[in-house]
């Protein structure tokens, strides 16, 4: 059995016992979330949401939250004398999926 969830704006295909990293929630660790914007479930049959599958949802629990990779933007204009260097690191939250509940 897996899902496909829709979460800030980007959508991940799960399954019970998976471990993701969405951006920032804010929940304590070891609490148990739910993600109620599933467009699919697949177990037995397939439901498709249009666009959400009613009364469908994915109960994750909180393991920790931290900082990506530092990612370097660099941006030069040739002959121009013009550069700029900027940076920044993505905040997530890593979870585990515990329960798809169609």
């Amino acid at each position: 059995m897996y899902a496909v969830i829709k979460h800030g704006g980007k959508q991940y295909k799960v399954k019970v016992g998976d471990v993701l990293e969405l951006d920032r929630i804010e929940a304590e660790p070891k609490t148990d979330i739910e993600i109620n914007e599933v467009l699919l479930v697949k177990a037995d049959d397939t439901k498709i949401g249009t666009p959400l599958v009613e009364g469908a949802k994915v109960v994750a629990e909180v393991i920790n939250h931290a900082r990506g990779k530092k990612v370097i933007i660099f941006k030069k204009r040739r002959r121009k004398d013009s550069k700029k260097k900027r940076g920044f690191r993505r905040d997530f939250t890593r979870v585990k999926i515990k329960e798809i509940v169609a």
